[in-house]
């Protein structure tokens, strides 16, 4: 997902609503000079050992990581704990990672100005931050060493959680000296080691922390939270979006043995019971009546028509919608006569389907909460848990759990699946444990999609086949409308990826306008956002003028990469290329396809082996090549880029939700068709060497492979691909 918030909005200023909580704790006078973060965390409770807030040392000399990030599969815990422990020097096999208490203040992602995690920034934006904690600590080790020993400091090394001084021949454990060092003031800014002195970092001994107790079961994901006296909740949820309860009979429902009792919430009715089986029955026993006089009932059919006709100027536009400049440069009318190349794109809805459904614990009682969860973003699901609740956005305690994936739907600004569940709490009280529990059904057809998009364009090339004059035309709903930070501008999110693409910078003349339309269906950031349509508009049409042209499709995107001075592009394309063996053959039966895309500072290239079985897509090989800064787990990178290849796969191949009448017709993987493991291709990753700081990974590996794979078709057959998914049926 990108970052869930505008961090230049979040600097400027807070709600009204925000302000006023704040102004509670000074007696009505309004907190001037506070951030955000200082805000939000009124009423939270900061206790740190003396190492900060980011490291305890136990008395064995065991080194637990604090880490303000969740982890639902990324694996981003072993990098984080593997940045801070390079600077400590500490012993890697004697460290753990902890999940950090909800305190935006001490833990907020440096990015966005709360506490979250998204847009493939837990280690970038932890890079200084973990660096600069662990050489504190290890400073006061030092120090501690060094005055128990007489020795000068700079005669005092650390090496797996052992203080040494060579010339006395000294050494003490972490152990024997945290005593002693923990009463050293830490200092502000330490000295960090020189890259090329790092032991752990890039090395093959950073591996995930908690493949064991994924792997035995041990973990703890929110479906195993089991509480003394702890009810379940279910929520019946308008069929289409936009409806609202008319009344409801919750007669039938109560007679189901376990059912507690029945509520009505702002977004249903929900169903209280002993256990999930119970709920889930009372639920289906259920008559509710849904008031739909303001639901969206339009099909995706006619909005996929009425899109295409926008961006082709036919009829009215809907009523305050307006065409925004996302790139403008040059004057379209100089750009000369050349040839004419236009083309049309569309993308579907596309859901989340994250492994593990929407689930949350929430205990209320007065005016106190606390919530156990996999909570993606604390700071922005403290608030609306505040404000149901009526206390201090800080005083909102969450323990983050594990959980089963994301791809952007547990971070959205209603708190949606949170929000019911401190709603149905509120109303048991008592402090009683509630856990609301959506089944697979509920979250396709309640929860959040990923924006249909329609794409319009036409380039005129000069005489070599390259572009000379870019018209861009966008039709998307916007995912920062309504926001509690919504944008200063154009939205980002919708033109990301095609804005600042180095094929714009090498086209003299552009003209990139984006309209934004409302729909009734929820709409949020899914896997790498904006870059899942632009990454393929862009890498497709390239491909299609390098035809048009007569020219190779890696060289052609060299020329281009000159003419944009993207360098980064073009190391990354030629590795990339380099290791497919691009100007060898195939694979007998086999085309190669190509794609290049920039995405959460990371530039990926990527070459994918292609061949029809059926008429449907079988990709074989896919090679890839990533510019992701420093790479702290190498291991990691790969599983990542794989994972986010197999995603982006999936969805291209099959993804795609539709509305009929405006309620959603997939309701789970039987009509909603993932990519299998049978189908899965084998993933080649190469990290580009870079000294630079570590930019996105979890990301930019899933917008890649849909233009690769029709890259490939277009080479095989000439066949251009038009719309998304590959298999229509």
């Amino acid at each position: 997902m990108n970052a869930p918030v505008n961090p230049q909005a979040l600097k400027a200023g807070t709600s009204r609503r925000e302000l006023m909580i704040g102004a509670t704790v000074v007696g009505g006078a309004l907190l001037v000079g506070c951030s955000p973060g200082d805000l939000l965390s009124i009423g939270a409770k900061e206790d740190f050992g003396a190492f900060g807030p980011f490291v305890k040392i136990a008395p064995d000399g065991a080194v637990t990581v604090i880490s303000k990030h969740i982890e639902f599969g990324q694996g981003n815990h072993a990098g984080l704990a593997a940045i801070l422990a390079e600077e400590l020097d500490a012993d890697w096999d004697r460290v753990k990672v902890e999940q950090a208490p909800a305190i935006a203040k001490v833990y907020a992602n440096l990015g966005m100005g709360v506490q979250g995690t998204g847009g493939s920034s837990a280690i970038s934006n932890s890079w200084m931050q973990l660096r600069n904690a662990g050489a504190a600590a290890r400073a006061m080790f030092v120090e501690a060493a060094a005055n128990k020993w007489s020795a000068p400091a700079g005669e005092i090394t650390v090496k797996d959680s052992v203080v040494s001084h060579a010339k006395s021949g000294k050494t003490a454990t972490f152990a024997e000296l945290l005593p002693d060092a923990a009463k050293v003031t830490p200092p502000k800014t330490p000295t960090l080691k020189d890259p090329k002195a790092f032991t752990l970092i890039g090395s093959d001994r950073v591996k995930r922390k908690d493949s064991l107790a994924k792997s035995t079961g041990t973990a703890k994901f929110t479906q195993d939270v089991h509480m003394p006296n702890m009810l379940v909740a279910m929520v019946a949820h308008a069929p289409r979006f936009g409806a609202t309860v008319a009344s409801f009979d919750a007669t039938e429902a109560k007679k189901v043995k376990g059912v507690v009792e029945v509520y009505q919430i702002p977004t249903g009715v929900a169903v209280v019971a002993d256990n999930t089986y119970a709920a889930k029955k009372g639920r289906e026993a259920l008559k509710v009546t849904w008031n739909e006089d303001n639901a969206e009932k339009r099909g995706t059919d006619k909005l996929a028509a009425d899109y295409a006709d926008w961006a082709a100027g036919k009829g009215p536009l809907p009523e305050k919608a307006k065409w925004e400049s996302f790139e403008a440069k040059g004057d379209l009318a100089k750009a000369g006569s050349g040839q004419v190349f236009e083309a049309t794109y569309d993308f579907p809805y596309l859901a989340h389907a994250t492994m593990e459904p929407m689930n949350c614990v929430a205990q209320v009682s007065g005016g106190k909460a606390r919530l156990t969860f996999g909570s993606q973003i604390p700071t922005v699901d403290q608030l609306n848990t505040a404000k149901i609740v009526g206390m201090l956005p800080g005083a909102v305690e969450i323990e983050t759990l594990f959980a089963g994936g994301s791809f952007g739907r547990r971070a959205n600004f209603q708190s949606d699946y949170v929000a019911e569940c401190v709603q149905i709490a509120k109303k048991v009280g008592k402090d009683r444990p509630v856990k609301l529990v959506w089944t697979r059904e509920d979250d396709m057809t309640a929860g959040y999609f990923r924006p249909m998009v329609h794409h319009r364009l036409k380039i005129v090339t000069d005489k070599d086949g390259y572009p000379t004059a870019w018209t861009h035309k966008v039709v998307t709903q916007s995912i920062m409308k309504g926001s509690p930070m919504p944008s200063k501008g154009i939205d980002e999110t919708a033109v990301e990826g095609a804005k600042g693409s180095p094929y714009l910078k090498a086209t003299p003349n552009v003209d990139g306008q984006l309209m934004l339309t409302d729909v009734g269906a929820p709409v949020l950031w899914w896997r790498s956002v904006g870059a899942t349509h632009t990454a393929f508009v862009m890498e497709h049409t390239i491909d299609q003028l390098a035809k048009k042209a007569g020219k190779d499709p890696v060289a052609y995107r060299l020329e281009m990469y000159k003419r944009a001075g993207a360098d980064r592009h073009a190391a990354a394309l030629q590795l990339a290329a380099d290791k497919a063996g691009w100007t060898s053959p195939a694979p007998a039966g086999w085309t190669r396809g190509v794609a290049v895309h920039e995405s959460f500072g990371s530039v990926v290239a990527q070459v994918a082996e292609v061949k029809l079985v059926d008429g449907t897509p079988k990709v074989g090989r896919v090679v890839t090549a990533i510019d992701c800064g420093t790479a702290i787990a190498k291991d990691q990178v790969a599983a990542q880029v794989e994972g986010g290849t197999c995603y982006g796969l999936s969805a291209a191949l099959f993804g795609k939700v539709t509305l009929k009448d405006g309620a959603v017709e997939q309701t789970n993987f039987d009509t909603y068709r993932v990519l299998r493991n049978s189908e899965a291709p084998t993933v080649e990753t190469y990290i580009v060497p870079s000294g630079n700081a570590p930019s996105g990974v979890g990301e930019p590996g899933t917008p890649v492979i849909a233009p690769a794979v029709a890259n490939a078709i277009l080479a095989m057959n000439g066949q251009a691909t038009k719309s998304l998914p590959f298999v229509k049926a």
